[in-house]
């Protein structure tokens, strides 16, 4: 699927677009340069799970653990959202030493990985979606999902 986007809003209601296909056990990794929009979507992929909290990049904290409202989590098979950023790991030691593979594939966490690359060989095994954000323009976002 592709989708281009004109504003930061647009993208935003495109990660809630996608949110509506995601299920407990899903892995995303999320591609894109700095600035492309990723935690941008990803506060859209969040507003769709029904989460209210303010969405953050997890950059420096390297991984933000949200809940899903009851209901809505319970429809979706999911009870968290799990957002981890890898842009500032090293290897993949890092990884394992925070704990995240304990989140991957577990059937009720959503899993959202940026800059996945970092972790390629720790995810040869799982099944992931991709997605892909170019920045084309100021604003303009081209979507890749796969």
């Amino acid at each position: 699927m592709q989708i281009t986007t004109s504003s930061g809003q647009a993208t935003k209601d495109a990660g809630k677009k996608f949110a509506a296909t995601l299920k407990g056990g899903d892995i995303v990794c999320l591609y894109g340069e700095l600035g492309a929009g990723k935690t941008t979507f990803v506060k859209g992929v969040a507003e769709g799970l029904g989460i209210s909290e303010n969405i953050t990049s997890p950059t420096f904290i390297l991984m933000n653990i949200y809940k899903t409202p009851p209901l809505l989590g319970k429809r979706r098979g999911a009870g968290l959202l799990v957002h981890i950023d890898t842009y500032r790991l090293k290897n993949e030691q890092e990884f394992l030493d925070i704990g995240a593979t304990d989140y991957l594939g577990e059937p009720d966490v959503i899993a959202i990985i940026e800059w996945p690359e970092k972790i390629a060989g720790l995810l040869k095994e799982k099944k992931v979606i991709n997605v892909s954000i170019d920045r084309r323009e100021e604003n303009t976002r081209s979507i890749t999902i796969v």
